[in-house]
Formats: structure tokens, C-alpha cells, sequence
């Protein structure tokens, strides 16, 4: 064997052995999850009885045709979760761009070296003339992470991109809530608008009675201005939930991002939009399934990384760079025997006086790791106040949509009597306006009380994380 070919053997040999060292651990301290801040239950009077909300899909529990498709095109138009998708697209190319610090950047390489040398500067005192022909690879510098530097900087980039795409799932979900909350506030709208034009229809009628009344002379001008003012109030009622109906319609639109129809009108919408009854679980299973909770803790993991990196920048660092090839003065020559060429330059660096500049780097990083422990624990709490003001809207809205049921039938039955009294000359015209206009607030403010309460349910769906890994709409997504 040769002295190049030993060299040449003996130099692979050393980058080999050098590569498989270059693979050690992080230094990175250990991580461990917060303990969760929160107390082990909701409540203790919650039943548990329903589906769990993580296992129905958002079509399954929403099952209003109308709603679905509006959903789907919220989740394919919305701008926003637009904008959190090319998020997660950025943050995994720079994690590719992080991940290809760990390999060695590999290139063909070829060129030509001409050069002239003035007669005055050689030794034969003529001007020469020189060529040099070369081809190979060649490795650029490339650091051997014998302290895992590279490897917790890839570690966090990953975390970060694992965060990002949570952080995206969490604004799926709320858009899905936001869009079915917002379809919902329409709906009632349509609901109080057609008992406003009823009552107005029943109103216009008693006004024509009442005025025919006041021309024959059978009852008084005050009674006619009474039947106005029920009249004038119904009308300014309708054009206000019109003015209102309107706005929601367009921030419906907002929030799908594309131009919308109206919703069909339904018979009973309060009973087609029944939403299927979730129990709440424990706190503790929110950590898997609430995205916000699972991109916190992410970010948490991406800072613990970074301490390790930090860490490493105390101990030397270790470059590679070389190459191997055919060199020759003859371009005819350069793959003749005899023209190997190679270049193997390691080089190590560490620095004596920085100014304070690594230890500053390595506090930075725990103080980060502690900024993200409290907004991790800052975002369990938050999702536990989410699902207990959930709950508890759940379950006193209820009680308010039968009492307010119980109050439209007491109302309804006021109103009849107080007609009957005023009929038969029992009571003034003031008790039947009295009675209509409670009635007809009873009536809206039942409507109202429907809706918050279907509300109370898509915010629960939300607050547990539901259905989160069932976005699957935009390109680039990742599930």
C-alpha cells in the first residue's frame, strides 16, 4: 500500500470515527411537565354522563346541513387560519434549515487556475506562465456537535414547529366555534324577527279596528293612541333586530371569508340545533386535549432545548473541512494516475474573553424556560376557567330557558284574560298594553335565552379541546 492510499485511508477512517462521536447526548436539562395549577375537579355537582368531547368530529356535532358547509368554507376561506397555516409552513422549513446543520454540506467542485509570474519575481528570470486543472468534493466546515449544540437547537426548531401547528389547530377550533356561535346569533335573529312581524301583523290589525272604532264612535281617542304606541313600538323593534339581523349576517361573512346565502328558514330551530351533551372529564385530560395547552407545552420543551445549547457554547467547538480529488497541470492529466489530491483542515475554537457573552446567553435561555413555564401554567388555568364557565353557563342557562318557557305561557295566558276583561268592560285598555308588551318581552327574551344556552354548548366543545384533530380542510395541514 502506497503513502497516499494510507493517508487516504487513514484520513476517511478519522472523519468516520468523528461522525460517530459527533452523536452524543443533549445537554439540555431534563425535562418534567409543571405540575398541573388547577384543582383536580370542575365542580363537585358536574355529571360526567355524555360523549366525551374529543371524540366527536365537528361534523358530528354539528349536524345542521347549513352550519357544516358554512364551516367548511370558514375553514377553507378564513384568512386568519390562512395565515396560521403558512405559520406552520414557515416554522417547518426553519426546522428543515436547522435539521441540515447536523450532516456535512457536500459539493462537486471543478476549476482552473491560470496565473502569470513577472520575470523579476522567478528564479529562471523569464515571465511564466502556469495552469492547474482540478475536480473532487469538497465538505464545507462542518461542526462535529460533540456537546449536542446542533442537536438542541434542531430539538427546539422542531418544538417550535410542533407548537405552531397546535397553535393552528387551536385557531381551527375557535373558528369553529366563532362561525357556529355566529350562525346561531343569526338564527335567533330570524327567530325574533318573525315573532316582531307577527306581533306588528296582529297590532296593524287591532290599529284599523280601533280607528274604525273611533270613526263610528263607539270608543274613545285615547284607546286609539294606546293601539298606536303598541304598534309604533312593535315596528322600531322589528327595524332594530333587522339593523342587527344585518350586521351578524355580515360578520358571518367575515369569519367564512367568502360571500354567504342567507340560512333557510327552519320550523323549530331551537330543536333541529340540539348539540350533543359532552361531559367534562378532569382537568388533567386537557393537557392532551386542548391545543393552546399542547403548543405551550411545545414552547416550553423548545426553551429547555435552547438551555442545552446554550450550555454547550462553553465547551470547544470542533469543524471539518476538506476535500478530495484530481489535481493536475494538464487538463489531459487530471484523472492520470498519480493526481490524487486532498485537503483535510479540522479545526477547534474555543473563546477565552467574550465579554460575558455565553454566560449571558445561557441566562437568557433559563429565563426564557421560565417565562414559558408561567404561560404554561397561565394557559391550563385559563382552560379551566374556560370549561367551568362553560359548565356553569350550561347548567344555569337551562334553568333560565324553563323558567323563561314557564314565563311566556303565564304572559301568554295574561294577555288572553286581560283582552277578555277590556272586552267586557272589566278594566281599562292599559292592562291589554300592559300585558302585550310583556308579552312580547317574554317572548324575545326566550328566544334569546335558547340561543345563549346552545352557545354555553359550542363553548364547552371548544373549552375541552373538541373535535380538534378533525380539521382537515386546507392544503399544507398537517393530521
Amino acid at each position: 500500500m502506497n503513502t497516499d492510499s494510507r493517508m487516504r485511508r487513514g484520513a476517511l477512517l478519522c472523519i468516520a470515527a468523528m461522525i460517530l462521536l459527533s452523536g452524543c447526548a443533549s445537554m439540555a436539562p431534563r425535562y418534567e411537565a409543571p405540575a398541573l395549577p388547577v384543582a383536580p375537579i370542575y365542580a363537585p355537582d358536574n355529571a360526567q354522563d355524555g360523549a366525551s368531547a374529543s371524540a366527536i368530529g365537528w361534523r358530528d356535532y354539528f349536524i345542521d346541513p347549513s352550519l357544516q358547509n358554512l364551516i367548511q368554507r370558514a375553514l377553507d376561506n378564513n384568512r386568519d387560519l390562512r395565515t396560521a397555516v403558512l405559520r406552520v409552513e414557515e416554522a417547518r422549513a426553519v426546522h428543515g434549515i436547522q435539521r441540515s446543520e447536523l450532516f456535512p454540506t457536500v459539493g462537486i467542485q471543478a476549476g482552473e487556475d491560470r496565473s502569470r509570474t513577472p520575470a523579476d519575481l522567478n528564479m529562471t528570470g523569464k515571465t511564466l506562465f502556469a495552469s492547474q486543472f482540478q475536480a473532487g468534493l469538497g465538505m464545507a466546515s462542518w461542526e462535529l456537535d460533540f456537546w449536542g449544540r446542533v442537536r438542541s437547537l434542531q430539538d427546539a426548531a422542531l418544538e417550535n414547529f410542533l407548537a405552531t401547528d397546535a397553535a393552528r389547530r387551536a385557531a381551527a377550533l375557535g373558528l369553529v366555534a366563532q362561525v357556529a356561535d355566529s350562525y346561531f346569533r343569526l338564527l335567533e335573529f330570524d327567530e325574533r324577527i318573525a315573532l316582531a312581524h307577527q306581533t306588528i301583523a296582529s297590532r296593524t290589525e287591532s290599529f284599523r279596528i280601533f280607528t274604525r272604532r273611533v270613526e263610528v264612535g263607539s270608543t274613545s281617542r285615547f284607546s286609539l293612541t294606546q293601539v298606536q304606541t303598541l304598534l309604533t313600538q312593535a315596528q322600531a323593534l322589528g327595524a332594530q333586530l333587522e339593523q342587527e339581523r344585518e350586521a351578524q349576517f355580515h360578520a358571518l361573512t367575515l369569519l367564512v371569508g367568502a360571500t354567504i346565502d342567507p340560512p333557510p328558514e327552519q320550523d323549530q330551530p331551537g330543536e333541529r340545533n340540539t348539540l350533543v351533551r359532552v361531559r367534562p372529564g378532569l382537568p388533567s385530560d386537557l393537557l392532551f386535549q386542548r391545543p393552546d395547552i399542547v403548543a405551550a407545552e411545545h414552547r416550553l420543551k423548545a426553551a429547555n432545548a435552547n438551555i442545552g445549547a446554550a450550555r454547550a457554547a462553553f465547551f470547544p467547538r470542533i469543524a471539518l473541512t476538506g476535500s478530495l480529488g484530481t489535481a493536475s497541470a494538464e487538463l489531459g492529466d487530471l484523472f492520470a494516475a498519480g493526481s490524487l489530491a486532498w485537503i483535510f483542515s479540522p479545526s477547534i475554537s474555543l473563546p477565552i474573553f467574550d465579554g460575558g457573552l455565553r454566560s449571558a446567553n445561557l441566562s437568557l435561555a433559563e429565563i426564557r424556560l421560565d417565562m414559558n413555564v408561567a404561560n404554561y401554567e397561565k394557559t391550563v388555568q385559563a382552560a379551566f376557567r374556560d370549561v367551568a364557565d362553560a359548565l356553569s353557563a350550561r347548567h344555569w342557562l337551562a334553568r333560565q330557558v324553563s323558567i323563561a318557557q314557564a314565563a311566556l305561557e303565564t304572559q301568554t295566558e295574561r294577555a288572553r284574560l286581560s283582552q277578555l276583561r277590556y272586552d267586557n268592560g272589566a278594566s281599562a285598555y292599559l292592562e291589554v298594553l300592559d300585558a302585550q308588551r310583556d308579552l312580547l318581552d317574554t317572548e324575545q327574551r326566550l328566544v334569546q335565552m335558547r340561543r345563549a344556552l346552545l352557545t354555553s354548548h359550542v363553548s364547552l366543545y371548544a373549552a375541552l379541546g373538541g373535535g380538534s384533530m378533525d380539521f382537515v380542510s386546507t392544503p399544507g395541514t398537517y393530521f
